[in-house]
């Protein structure tokens, strides 16, 4: 397994998007990015292009997580669920 900061941090808290990963690390975002491109080629992680909206702009970023995990299930009603 390939051990970086990013990848720990990746373990310790789950899913997250590229800029938290670079404020929490304080490593760059241009080299987050290209770590987390790296270890998603390496088959570490699972990463996806996101556009997220801030004050009505769309922000673009890579929403990353270790490969093989599965988030938890949001709180809420899930559709086709019958209410008991």
């Amino acid at each position: 397994m390939y051990k970086t900061p990013i990848l720990l941090y990746l373990k310790k808290h789950g899913q997250k998007i590229d800029w938290e990963i670079a404020a929490a690390t304080d490593i760059s975002i241009t080299n987050v990015r290209n770590t987390l491109t790296n270890l998603s080629k390496l088959g570490e992680i699972s990463r996806c292009i996101v556009t997220r909206f801030s004050d009505g702009k769309p922000v673009e970023g890579m929403l990353c997580r270790i490969a093989g995990t599965i988030p938890p299930q949001a709180p809420g009603r899930k559709p086709g669920v019958p209410v008991t």
